[in-house]
């Protein structure tokens, strides 16, 4: 699967790695990068300070972000192989999770206006499935300011809505990591292993972990 994919997305909540994997897994291939830039949304880091206050313009800052990548990934034409940390589909995920009713009715107007028309695809997806208590020390351990406020509570319900919407996920071949137990991100071995089974991967949905 791996050699003929294309377009590949890592995806996974908040301190799962999915960045750090999708960029050591566009420099195997090699592949050109499309990540999110959480660095260049302002709202971000009052948004972890009073959630309810700052949900909206953090949701709408990222969204037309992405967007605007995938315009210009679009002028551009898709490159020979593409590696990205986002799924925009996903984009609702969030939210749901954060926003209230009447913001919420409002933001889904905005996407399915905005979302654009005939997006590539993706020829693989990559799910990176860890516990909260995990996601909570990985947040810890990388120390990014604006995620301080973070709270294991708040990366559980996060780790729901992504089990969630990858269960009924199907518009692109999924391949589930157990994060728990596997650390392809700082582990050779394991980022080895991971490569492996991706190129072996013949099944729609695999899921990968120690036995």
């Amino acid at each position: 699967m791996l050699d003929k994919a294309r377009y590949i997305v890592v995806e996974g909540p908040i301190g799962a790695g999915k960045t750090s994997l999708a960029r050591r897994l566009a420099d195997r291939l090699p592949a050109r990068q499309l990540f999110e830039q959480p660095e260049q949304n302002s709202f971000l880091t009052r948004f972890y300070q009073n959630m309810e206050r700052w949900a909206l313009p953090t949701q709408l800052t990222f969204l037309f972000q992405r967007i605007d990548q995938l315009h210009t990934l679009a002028a551009e034409g898709m490159p020979d192989r593409l590696v990205s940390d986002f799924l925009l589909d996903k984009d609702p995920l969030f939210a749901a999770l954060n926003l209230p009713a009447d913001e919420l009715a409002l933001y889904e107007r905005l996407f399915d206006r905005l979302r654009p028309q005939n997006l590539p695809r993706p020829d693989l997806v990559i799910y990176l499935q860890a516990k909260p208590d995990t996601l909570m020390e990985r947040v810890r351990k990388r120390g990014i300011d604006a995620e301080r406020k973070i709270t294991e509570t708040y990366l559980e319900r996060v780790a729901e809505q992504y089990a969630r919407f990858f269960y009924a996920f199907e518009a692109a071949p999924l391949f589930i990591v157990d994060a728990e137990v596997l650390n392809p991100v700082d582990e050779d071995k394991d980022f080895d292993l991971l490569v492996e089974r991706l190129r072996a991967m013949r099944s729609y949905r695999e899921f990968f972990g120690y036995a």
